[in-house]
């Protein structure tokens, strides 16, 4: 369930639903990436000013952090609720598929924003990058600990290395990231994720 939240600003009045601005400064830092999106982009798009947008999220960087977050909590959003399956290979089905669904959802911009945000950014926006970086890792360390429990339910097989599996799937997820960037379809990185599934060692 959402929660709206109706933000009053200092100075001239100006109420307006946060989640709401949030989510349209989400979808300008996806299409546009974190430094080809400039605050009065944002202020337009958000419909605000630059003082109110100061006052409810901070800086220019807090806020896409916000907005990060908030696509990461996305009704659709597929990678952590993918290693909730009964095994690793049903979850790594349910998070390639799930990729392809949504990376070349015609919806909203192609691919995802936190890998394309941190391969966009340059040495101006570090702290940034490194944010970005920091997820990415988090999500790849949280898989190989999802392999490594299967190994102990007799799920994956023993000589399988979890790190370098993890490791492996992370670089599929970006590179159908990637691709959806380039125009790759649905059925495109569905191709993808059946030859990945089709080798995925089982016990």
């Amino acid at each position: 369930m959402t929660t709206k939240t109706q933000t009053v600003c200092r100075g001239r009045p100006c109420a307006f639903n946060k989640e709401e601005a949030l989510g349209k400064a989400l979808e300008l830092f996806w299409r546009n990436g974190y430094e080809g999106t400039s605050l009065s982009d944002l202020t337009k798009v958000m419909g605000i000013n630059k003082p109110s947008l100061y006052s409810a999220f901070g800086n220019k960087e807090q806020l896409f952090l916000q907005a990060i977050d908030l696509y990461e909590k996305r009704p659709d959003a597929f990678f952590y609720p993918a290693m909730e399956q009964k095994t690793a290979y049903l979850a790594v089905q349910a998070m390639l598929r799930g990729a392809a669904d949504r990376m070349a959802n015609a919806d909203h911009p192609q691919g995802c924003v936190i890998v394309q945000g941190a391969l966009s950014c340059s040495e101006a926006s570090a702290t940034v990058k490194d944010a970005l970086v920091k997820r990415r890792l988090e999500g790849q360390q949280a898989l190989e600990k999802r392999f490594e429990q299967a190994q102990q339910d007799g799920d994956l097989p023993q000589h399988v290395d979890a790190a370098n599996l993890a490791s492996y799937i992370g670089t599929v997820l970006q590179g159908m990231c990637v691709q959806a960037n380039n125009g790759a379809s649905t059925e495109d990185l569905y191709a993808v994720a059946d030859m990945v599934l089709q080798n995925f060692p089982k016990a």
